[in-house]
Formats: structure tokens, sequence, C-alpha cells
């Protein structure tokens, strides 16, 4: 079964720039290491149970010839020429070829689980399985089953977690679509999931029907009005562009931003009555990147 948002792929044009940047929003974010035969490397910032990924072509040649990332209808260097940000959603599985099998099921136009595999700079490989939507379902989401441990994941990064902005996991992930109802049927389909009823973003502006995963929300918005949604809407499409975290201390959050050149974020509230503040694409990597949690 599907488990849990994994982690959002975010898509860079120098993965050194992505790192300083994300060191500065006060994530402890480590290289993770070149995707053989795809001609992309990355760094990673472990949660309590998910991650952070920064991913940018280090060979551009292996990259244009690489169909995997091109699920979603755009080459990955020509989403990341357009502003780069959020592309893929990844869902972790805990039976990959049993959620391929139902999903089939269903009518979902899905791949085989495929073998992955990363090499870090120490030499590791690092292993997974995964699945991708097939041109019937162009969703931005695709499906993980990890074969190496998360422990034996997390020890490759060094000092994993412990951020200095406080976050420890992953709350939602948003996606913004023109129809967030017709938008939500599909989901549902393809995850398995009751279509949930749409509710009000007071933060994002917008109406979104918010699949549970897990711990973890996948909402899928329509703007109401101006705000990051109707933003992202027009300045990319739609797709993946917002990332909530739960920290442990807003505070301490936007303390070390302050000390490291980051101005005070904006800040609203949420239709759950918790504040949230929020990094704007040019300061978090074409993404907008939200944190909420106690002072």
């Amino acid at each position: 079964m599907l488990t849990r948002i994994d982690h959002l792929m975010i898509c860079v044009p120098d993965l050194e720039r992505g790192m300083e940047q994300y060191t500065r929003l006060g994530f402890n974010i480590h290289v993770g290491g070149v995707h053989p035969g795809k001609g992309t490397h990355n760094a990673l910032a472990y949660n309590d149970a998910d991650y952070v990924e920064l991913l940018a072509i280090h060979d551009e040649a292996e990259a244009k010839a690489a169909a995997a990332w091109s699920a979603s209808g755009t080459p990955l260097p020509a989403f990341i020429a357009a502003g780069g940000g959020i592309r893929y959603v990844v869902l972790q599985s805990d039976d990959l070829a049993g959620d391929v099998t139902a999903m089939r099921e269903r009518g979902v136009d899905v791949s085989d689980a495929m073998d992955g595999a990363r090499r870090t700079p120490s030499g590791s490989e690092m292993q997974w399985k995964l699945a991708v939507l097939g041109p019937r379902n162009p969703l931005p989401i695709f499906f993980i089953q990890h074969v190496t441990p998360l422990e034996e994941r997390r020890a490759q990064v060094g000092a994993a977690g412990s951020h200095p902005n406080g976050v420890h996991a992953l709350e939602r992930a948003y996606v913004v679509v023109p129809d967030a109802e017709a938008a939500a049927a599909t989901y549902s389909k393809v995850l398995g999931l009751a279509q949930p009823p749409l509710q009000r973003g007071t933060v994002i502006m917008s109406n979104m029907a918010v699949f549970q995963v897990g711990p973890t929300g996948l909402g899928i918005v329509q703007p109401y009005d101006q705000g990051p949604a109707a933003d992202a809407l027009e300045r990319r499409g739609p797709g993946p562009f917002q990332a909530l975290y739960r920290t442990a201390s807003m505070g301490a959050a936007a303390r070390w931003m302050q000390v490291h050149g980051i101005a005070p974020l904006p800040r609203g509230v949420r239709n759950t009555g918790e504040q949230a503040m929020l990094a704007t694409p040019d300061l978090a990597g074409g993404a907008y990147i939200g944190f909420v949690g106690p002072e």
C-alpha cells in the first residue's frame, strides 16, 4: 500500500547554489550522489521519516536521453530552464508490485516496478524500485519502494536531521490545477483513495482537496484569489508548487534565516488556525516552501 509522501523532487539549475539556498533556509543538507544513466546528481536533507531532495543536471547529453525523468511531458532540461521547482511528488509504497497491480485493476496507466539506484560520493549504492505513470495518466507523481533501509540511507549524508530551522516532517505537498474537483477525481482513481471534499485554504488562497496518505497530505488546489497557487499556475502552469514542513519552533527558523540574510518571511493563518510562514521561489530553488509549528 501507499504509506506516505516519501519526498519531493525539487529541480534546480545548479546543485551547489541550491544547497546554499536551502542551508540559508535552515536545512541540514548534504551531497547525495549521482544517478547512473540519468545525467543527474542530488543533495538530500533528511527529516524523521521523509526528506528534501534537490536535483540538478550534471551531464546534459545524458539527461536529455533519460526518458524516465520526462514522464510529466516536459523534459527535465526544459523544466529547469523554465525556472525549476518541485517536479514530482514521490509516494512511498511498502509493496510496489502489489500497488502497480491494484492501479492497473482500476484502469490506471502505470509502468512495471523498475530498479533505481544512486551512487554516493563514498561509492556506496542506494537502491530502490520505482513505477511511473503512463501518458493516459500524466500526473506529477511517481511511486517508490526503498530497497536500502532508511537508517543506512541517512548514514550516507553525515548528520541527518537536526535542522537549524527545527523541521522534522513534511506535513503536506500541494499541486495546483485549473479545476480541483475534476483533478481530484483522477487522483482518487490513481491513488485508490476516496475523493475528499473541497475545503478553503487561506494561506495559498485556494480551494483544495487533500488526500491523506499516511501521516502526509497531498493537496490538489484551485486558486480562488491571488496568492502562491495563482502565481504558480500563471507562471508555470499546473503542477506541484509548494511543500509545507512542520517545525519544532517557528521562532528558531525565523532567527536562523534572519542571521543568514533572509528578511522575515510573510505569514498567514491556516484554516486550522495555525500561523504559517512561506519562503518564495526566489529563495527556494523555484518552489514555495512553508513552515508551520509552535513559536
